[in-house]
């Protein structure tokens, strides 16, 4: 049996992971678990329903943890645990420390920047990270690379997870090139002219999957291809002129990998998280029934098309700043964050998300990759995000 830690059980990995735990429960054991503190009920419930030992909260205002506390005593009655009660941490820290104390496996479900130290520390502690924060990856590149082992990391989201299994048919070095599919997001086939009138809520219509505010407007903008181009490269070590992205509106097929005697090894299913997140949890070994196959008996048309570089110029923008490395990667992301919430708020066009990156992108000075520190990730992620909102208050 495995023990697991899961970082954002709340989010939309984090509840999927608990419905892979519950089905499997001769398997895993979770015995930790750490969310933003937005949802205390849910949190509590899960906490008392897979009787944790330790809850971690990123809030730590006295408010937040006043209404997780009383939702521990509820859910503690309602499953029948009176008297139950995990240790409970707050802070930004406490979730590092939580990720810091050797489970067996730690999922990092964490959205944006803040999972890099909680991946370090899980490292360090010589967990299997199941790393579906692709953010922590993006900005500390190297860091993570170096604290990593050989096979340390797993990857949860769907494009790298499937790029791994495809792995399995061949040598690193009969790799030719992998290929990213991309659903094209809610606005495939507009242009830049029509893109300049999509609204907020039209940007988080995802085709396929239901998911947070940021990454739901990444995969609109094509933003979070390119940070997954950035972490194909840094998972498995292709180089960037290697990495492609095709649109696959249907995404029945997760991604591929061309290898050099011209045959190619897709990994397809369900446009769903469940097997990539099992995976993650007990790889290199397939759970039984996660998810239904695909269904060969249903007459279907499977598209693919080239990506439109023009209209989204995000992925042409990861590739420059994944070359770039050192510092460059933590700022894209940082400025994206700052652009995404700014359109949210109406004071920025659609296309000025990306127009927005570029230009903080350009007007940095990378630090450089070789001697990249924690503090120098942390400073270029703060320096983008100031940087970011005086453009936007005086463009």
């Amino acid at each position: 049996m495995r023990t697991v830690s899961l970082l954002g059980s709340t989010g939309s990995i984090g509840t999927q992971a608990i419905e892979v735990v519950r089905a499997n429960p001769d398997l895993f054991r979770v015995t930790a678990i750490a969310a933003g503190g937005s949802d205390p009920g849910l949190l509590a419930r899960q906490a008392a329903e897979l009787a944790v030992e330790h809850v971690a909260v990123a809030r730590a205002d006295a408010e937040t943890l006043h209404e997780v506390r009383a939702a521990l005593r509820a859910a503690a009655d309602e499953a029948g645990r009176p008297g139950w009660a995990p240790e409970l941490t707050a802070g930004p820290d406490a979730v590092v420390d939580l990720a810091g104390r050797g489970a067996d496996v730690v999922l990092n479900g964490i959205t944006g920047s803040i999972g890099l130290r909680p991946t370090l520390a899980a490292l360090a502690a010589g967990a299997t990270v199941a790393l579906a924060n692709k953010e922590s990856l993006i900005v500390g590149g190297p860091l993570v690379q170096a604290a990593a082992a050989p096979g340390q990391i797993v990857p949860v989201d769907s494009e790298h997870s499937a790029i791994a299994q495809c792995l399995r048919g061949g040598r690193a070095e009969e790799v030719r090139r992998l290929v990213l599919t991309a659903s094209g997001g809610p606005f495939r086939g507009r242009s830049s002219a029509e893109l300049a009138e999509v609204t907020p809520a039209q940007a988080l219509r995802h085709p396929n999957f239901a998911m947070g505010k940021v990454i739901t407007t990444n995969s609109a903008t094509l933003v979070n291809k390119g940070l997954e181009v950035i972490e194909a490269h840094l998972l498995f070590g292709v180089p960037f002129d290697n990495i492609d992205v095709v649109v696959h509106p249907q995404q029945q097929i997760h991604s591929m990998v061309e290898f050099h005697d011209g045959s190619t090894i897709a990994q397809m299913g369900p446009p769903r998280m469940l097997v990539p997140i099992a995976l993650g949890l007990s790889w290199p070994d397939r759970l039984i029934d996660v998810d239904s196959p695909c269904d060969w008996s249903a007459a279907s048309t499977w598209q693919f098309e080239p990506l439109d570089h023009d209209a989204f110029p995000a992925v042409r923008l990861a590739q420059h700043v994944g070359r770039a490395g050192g510092t460059a990667p933590a700022v894209y992301n940082a400025a994206n964050e700052e652009a995404v919430e700014a359109f949210h708020a109406g004071g920025l066009p659609f296309p000025g998300i990306v127009d927005l990156v570029t230009r903080v992108v350009e007007e940095h000075e990378s630090v450089a990759t070789e001697g990249l520190t924690v503090a120098d990730v942390l400073a270029a992620d703060s320096w983008a995000r100031e940087r970011a909102r005086e453009v936007l208050d005086r463009p």
